[in-house]
């Protein structure tokens, strides 16, 4: 599977919209673990990182940020700024999320708890391994 985004069903309701996701309607995997990126200083950047097992998928809940995928080869950016909008990342793929807006609030679910070791954190590593060399 490629990184790409997946339209969440959202319920229009005059006294506000609702949005969910479940799996396996719209997630291709099992939540194990929930977490969420806030408060990010204008300028800096999050993630730099690839997973060696772990998937995840990424919503801005709240304002928006872009994100920066690698496939060791070729980079495509996903900006997201809808709440009905997620961006899937399979494993393997290297991740920045960039650009943040003020008040801006990333929601990121993962198949997998959080585990060191499934970290690639050094982008020549990375794409090292992605490139099979």
């Amino acid at each position: 599977m490629i990184p790409h985004i997946i339209e969440l069903p959202k319920i229009y309701d005059k006294r506000g919209n609702l949005s969910f996701f479940e799996q396996p309607n719209q997630l291709p995997f099992q939540i194990e673990r929930t977490y969420w990126i806030y408060d990010v200083p204008g300028g800096e950047t999050r993630g730099s990182h690839a997973f060696k097992e772990q998937q995840e998928f990424i919503i801005a809940l709240s304002g928006s940020f872009d994100v920066i995928i690698h496939d060791g080869k070729e980079e495509k950016k996903f900006s997201l700024n809808r709440s009905y909008y997620g961006l899937y990342i399979p494993n393997m793929f290297w991740r920045k999320l960039e650009n943040f807006s003020t008040n801006s609030l990333a929601l990121i679910v993962s198949d997998k708890h959080y585990n060191e070791h499934d970290y690639i954190r050094n982008f020549e590593d990375f794409k090292t391994l992605a490139n099979g060399k």
